[in-house]
Formats: C-alpha cells, sequence, structure tokens
C-alpha cells in the first residue's frame, strides 16, 4: 500500500500512530527471545540520476556544484537513505546511539538520519567556514543553529522531543540540506549503500512495517535556489516476528 502526504513535516505524525505517541511514553525492558526484521530497499526499473545542484558560496571550500542526495542508487538496484521503521512498539530494546550530523565537506552527513528515545544527537560543523544548522519540523523551527568554527559541536537531543519528519538546511549554503526522522521508538534504521536495513531485538508478535523516502522527482526550486522535489514515498507492510526469529521484508521504489 502506498500512502501519500501533503507535507514532510507531518508525515510520522499522520502515518504512524493516531494520535501520536510521544517519546516520553516508550518504556525500555528486557526482550524475551527477541528476533530480527530485515531487508531492502531497491529501485524498480532505470533510475533518475538528480541534477548536480549549483553552489553559490564559498566555492573555494565548496566546490562549484554538488551532488543532490535526492536519489543514491547502487549497482544492484539498492537505495541509500530510505527510513524503515516498526510501529506502535511500546514496550522493547534500549536506545542509546550516539548520532551525529556533521556539516562535512559543504554537505549535511548524513543525509538521512534516525533518532530515538535513548539516542544522543548532536550538530557538528567540521569545515573552516560558517554553517548554520536549521532544522523545521513542517513550517516551526526545531532548532537554528550557527556553527562559526570548525570542529565545534551542539547537543540537540533534547530539542527532538516531538515525532515526525524534520527537513534540515544550511542557510548559509541553499545547496545544503538532509532530513532527520524522529521515530517514538528505537525501532528504526536507515538503509545503507546497498539498500539493506537490519532491526534487531524485536519482541515476537505481529507489527507494522513502514518505509519512507524523501522524494526524488524534480519540481523545480525555491526562492532561494533549493531544488525541490516530489513528496514523500511510503509504504506499509506487516511482518511476524517469531521468537528469536528473522522475518524479511522488501520495498521498492519507482
Amino acid at each position: 500500500m502506498r500512502l501519500s502526504v501533503p507535507s514532510a513535516g507531518v508525515l510520522l505524525g499522520l502515518l504512524l500512530l493516531a494520535p501520536p505517541v510521544a517519546a516520553a511514553a516508550y518504556e525500555a525492558v528486557a526482550v524475551v527471545d527477541g528476533g530480527v526484521v530485515q531487508g531492502a530497499l531497491r529501485f524498480a526499473g532505470t533510475p533518475p540520476r538528480p541534477e548536480p545542484i549549483p553552489v553559490n558560496k564559498n566555492r573555494d571550500v565548496c566546490g562549484d556544484r554538488a551532488p543532490s542526495e535526492a536519489l543514491v542508487v547502487g549497482p544492484e538496484g539498492g537505495v541509500r537513505g530510505g527510513v524503515v521503521l516498526l510501529e506502535r512498539v511500546t514496550r522493547g530494546k534500549k536506545g542509546g546511539a550516539d548520532v551525529i550530523l556533521d556539516n562535512h565537506g559543504c554537505l549535511f552527513v548524513g543525509h538521512v538520519t534516525a533518532v530515538a528515545p535513548g539516542d544522543r544527537v548532536r550538530v557538528k560543523n567540521s569545515d573552516a567556514i560558517l554553517h548554520n544548522t536549521h532544522g523545521f519540523l513542517g513550517k516551526p523551527t526545531v532548532f537554528n543553529l550557527a556553527l562559526p568554527t570548525r570542529d565545534q559541536m551542539i547537543d540537540i537531543t533534547r530539542r527532538l522531543t516531538k515525532p515526525g519528519v524534520i527537513r534540515v538546511l544550511c542557510d548559509a549554503h541553499p545547496h545544503m540540506s538532509a532530513w532527520i526522522v524522529v521515530h517514538d521508538s528505537p525501532y528504526v534504521a536507515v538503509t545503507d549503500a546497498r539498500g539493506a536495513f537490519r532491526i534487531g531485538d524485536v519482541p515476537p508478535g505481529t507489527w507494522k512495517v513502514t518505509m519512507w523516502h524523501a522524494g526524488f522527482r524534480p519540481k523545480g526550486r525555491d526562492k532561494d535556489g533549493r531544488p525541490l522535489y516530489d513528496e514523500p514515498r511510503t509504504v506499509t507492510k506487516a511482518v511476524t516476528v517469531a521468537p528469536k526469529g528473522t522475518a524479511s521484508v522488501d520495498f521498492e521504489l519507482r
């Protein structure tokens, strides 16, 4: 089943829970006989090649053009940067990942990240130029951080209290963009360069699994010259995890 939403900023609020469960509602417990959900996101057919993005500032550092990361497809059709999450898991494994959104080489690394209750999340500047990292949940600002110094790092963990999809821009460099998906449990993963994902310590049972991708077909540019793409793609499937078992589920973009 494919679902469309009016804006990325409210995507997970519409998709996942009705009403959404706040991150604080999640309870970390020992998972007995936990299993694994794994699989891949692949592109069906011949993928388009997004055009590089012109750079309009600090070209001596950033270069003249930057690659578009709207769609990154590997040699076997695997799609990097999809987010796969289990819905409505209110009790389970403990979070605690150390997540860093790095302004590095005039790009956000990683372009897509996912965070969960218990994770520590920071924004870093690895470049010797000013970056201004600005995150939006829909229209409201979640964080707006000036990072003028190389290796500067700011913790934003406490600002990520509401599940949803955060659009991240650099106010100083319109070619830079990223996404942070804030989930309400640690049962979330981002597909790697092969399009693969793995979510472990899943409580036995039947779960809804949702794949989210930010969208990749060009839709012009905004007033600041930032490229725009079509609406996010989402697909939801059901998967049953046996005690200590492994369940596989694959997704496609087209």
